[in-house]
C-alpha cells in the first residue's frame, strides 16, 4: 500500500549506510550495530534545539559480552 505524505519531511544528514523508508515494509533488519556514549542532551537531533544541563554524568560500565547478534541478517 503506498503511503501519503502530508507534511514536509527533512534529512538533514545520510550517512554510509543510511535508510529512508516510505510506505509497505514486512521486516527492516539491522545490517551492523554500534555503541556509542553520549552525556545529557548529546544526542538530541533537530532544527531548534535548546538544552540546559547542570550537571551530566554517564556510565559507561558495559558487563554483558554481546549486545546485539546480527550474524542472521543478510
Amino acid at each position: 500500500m503506498p503511503s501519503l505524505i502530508v507534511g514536509p519531511v527533512t534529512i538533514s544528514a545520510v550517512q554510509a549506510d543510511g535508510v529512508v523508508n516510505f510506505g509497505d515494509t514486512l521486516v527492516i533488519n539491522p545490517k551492523s550495530t554500534s555503541k556509542g556514549y553520549s552525556g545529557s542532551g548529546g544526542g538530541n537531533t533537530g532544527n531548534f534545539m535548546q538544552t540546559v544541563t547542570f550537571v551530566s554524568a554517564t556510565n559507561t560500565l558495559d558487563t554483558d559480552a554481546v549486545d546485539s547478534n546480527v550474524a542472521g541478517n543478510t
